[in-house]
């Protein structure tokens, strides 16, 4: 409330302002009444200014807190063009300059010296903090690069988005050029196509990829962890490099949270509070408070003052975070010492929110329902549990997987900018650059959507993993099974740091080299806490409550949700599982008497639709004692 009175104040005062030029400009007197329309005027103007540039620009800013239907603005949006909104822009500049410098020459004419003083002061200050909140500088080159002997560490270089599937690469196939800059990268590197998290969430799948260890090694297991927890049990890769003379650094948006959650160990971090904190979802407001705020504070003001508003859930900030991760490479570069830098972007997370014009790059123009601008009905805790668990048809698939698709092709070209970057900053040739993902999405490939909801798809537990060490030569595609777990060794053994022994994970160094082979793994994956009851699953399957009933804050002062004790065990004995050896996989659905087993040829039906355990009962039964082992390491194996 504090916040939406300063803002009116701001605008109102502009709208005052702008009233006392055109009355000395016209001779008008000057009277309290006048003030206050005008007041009320700036408020009213600075408002829909805002609301309509958001609306063209940005339009899941509004998504992301609007109470009312997005389709009453459709005819408003197809309206303002950006030729229309620049015209409009630069008339409405020009006339408030003609009315500045009239209004200053009138009073120097009048000799009020003093009238014209606060006038030019008043004005330094509005434009002056427009300038300071707006002002995003574009990225340059170092201005001192030190000069490092040829044996030093490469720097390493990781860029990561939220929910890409592997699957949308144009190097693997898929049918629209997407990714340009990905498939060039892994030309000149490794590409990995079959590279599985060991649980489709973002908290365990980082630390799993950062600590290279199964999340029944490190203990996180979902999301939703609480304070006590935050303490990992093992080292990660930032505190491993550091001992080997790096300086470390992350830098995300409202995506990447959990790696400020939990002990990485960065030296330097740039991103939000924990989401999963329910004292800092109150101070987001409510929505239409929210809304009005988050027009004016999508900018640097926001971010250092109003971080909830700023790094609200589902709002694009794809370009901003950009531009100042390309200004921290810049500052990294100025040092002798090697860097480590984890850049993890949101983009592709749901509700598939872009800005313009990526989120019109696939989508049908002439589209008219709910999804226009991003995956309808996502912003409410209450509707995102409810959407969880509906049939398909409740979608606009078709949109929906457009706006994807135009979320993947910004990102691509995000890659591509910061490769420009390194570039220009004469770090190409010493540095190792990762593209990754924590995570892929699922399109109701089997009856759900979301991300770790199933472990019999492949949508969800199968990430593209990109591996460029510029010293070496380029392997190219690479279609052996890894792991996510397999990175932190892998860049241990690339910068010649020591191997840590509590690893799970196994160094991938060798497979970077064309006349080398690649270990044969086993990849594991379990699934996370379903929010809702998913469809698809077997009518038998182990269930238990949705996560509103699920949830608790076991600190008030810190407000951390977290999961009741009492319902850890049957969270973790409803897990489906899979293990990928080769071409097969072998998954496992818990039910409330007995399990089921499943067997998919992967290479033959990369879908898993054909269970083929009764025709090769032979090659279950060499799969289920490992996956059964792997079970048993977090909780009592199931019966052979």
């Amino acid at each position: 409330t504090a916040w939406a009175f300063a803002l009116m104040l701001f605008t109102g005062g502009a709208g005052v302002l702008l009233a006392f030029m055109l009355s000395t400009v016209l001779e008008i007197p000057w009277t309290l009444g006048l003030a206050f329309f005008a007041a009320v005027v700036g408020i009213l103007g600075a408002f829909v200014l805002q609301f309509v540039r958001k609306l063209h620009w940005n339009p899941g800013l509004l998504v992301a807190s609007m109470h009312y239907r997005m389709s009453r603005l459709y005819a408003l949006w197809y309206w303002i063009t950006p030729i229309r909104m620049r015209i409009m822009l630069w008339l409405g500049l020009g006339m408030i300059l003609v009315v500045f410098v009239a209004a200053s020459w009138q009073l120097a004419i009048d000799n009020r010296i003093g009238d014209l003083i606060a006038l030019w002061g008043t004005c330094l200050f509005f434009a002056g903090t427009l300038i300071w909140a707006e002002w995003q500088p574009q990225p340059r080159a170092p201005r001192n690069v030190p000069v490092r002997t040829p044996d030093a560490p490469p720097n390493i270089l990781m860029i990561g988005s939220d929910t890409l599937r592997a699957d949308r690469l144009g190097a693997l196939g898929y049918h629209r050029a997407l990714t340009p800059r990905i498939d060039e990268l892994g030309a000149s590197g490794t590409l990995f196509t079959h590279c599985y998290v060991p649980c489709a969430r973002t908290a365990p799948s980082l630390i799993s990829m950062l600590t290279g260890t199964w999340p029944h090694t490190h203990g996180i297991r979902d999301n939703f962890t609480g304070d006590e927890n935050t303490q990992l049990k093992v080292e990660a890769l930032p505190t491993l490099l550091k001992k080997s003379g790096y300086r470390t650094a992350a830098i995300s948006d409202w995506c990447g949270s959990d790696m400020g959650k939990y002990s990485f160990g960065f030296d330097y971090t740039d991103f939000p509070q924990d989401q999963w904190n329910l004292k800092y979802l109150i101070r987001q407001g409510p929505k239409d408070l929210r809304l009005y705020i988050s027009l004016f504070v999508h900018n640097r003001l926001g971010r250092l003052l109003l971080p909830e508003l700023y790094y609200l859930g589902g709002v694009p900030l794809t370009q901003p975070l950009g531009k100042r991760a390309r200004r921290l490479v810049s500052r990294l570069a100025e040092s002798a010492e090697p860097f480590f830098l984890n850049l993890f972007y949101s983009t592709t997370h749901p509700p598939f929110a872009s800005e313009w014009p990526w989120y019109t790059r696939f989508a049908d123009p002439g589209y008219k329902g709910p999804s226009k601008f991003a995956m309808s009905r996502l912003t409410d805790p209450f509707e995102i549990i409810r959407r969880q668990g509906a049939p398909k048809e409740e979608f606009d698939l078709d949109q929906i997987i457009d706006l994807y698709d135009g979320c993947v092709a910004e990102f691509d070209d995000e890659v591509g900018k910061m490769l420009a970057h390194l570039q220009t900053c004469g770090l190409t040739d010493n540095t190792i650059v990762v593209v990754y993902s924590d995570h892929g999405m699922e399109f109701f490939e089997h009856d759900s959507w979301g991300q770790g909801n199933s472990a019999v798809g492949e949508a969800s537990p199968r990430i593209p993993l990109v591996i460029r060490d510029p010293r070496r030569p380029a392997r190219g595609i690479v279609d052996q099974v890894v792991r996510s777990i397999d990175l932190a060794p892998t860049l241990l053994e690339l910068v010649g740091a020591p191997a840590v022994p509590g690893m799970d994970g196994v160094s991938l160094a060798d497979c970077l080299s064309a006349e080398a082979t690649c270990p044969q793994l086993d990849a594991f994956n379990e699934t996370g806490i379903w929010i809702a009851d998913i469809p698809g699953l077997p009518e038998a399957h182990l269930r238990y409550p949705d996560l509103l009933e699920l949830m608790e804050v076991p600190n008030s002062a810190s407000g951390t949700l977290g999961i009741r004790p009492e319902f850890n065990s049957r969270i973790m004995a409803a897990k489906d599982r899979m293990i990928r050896r080769g071409n097969w996989k072998l998954t496992y659905q818990p039910l409330s008497h007995g399990y089921l087993l499943q067997l998919f040829d992967v290479e033959a039906d990369p879908s898993c639709k054909l269970n083929l355990i009764d025709q090769h009962a032979d090659i279950a039964a060499e799969l289920w004692p490992a996956l059964r082992n792997w079970i048993g390491l977090s909780e009592p194996a199931p019966d052979a």
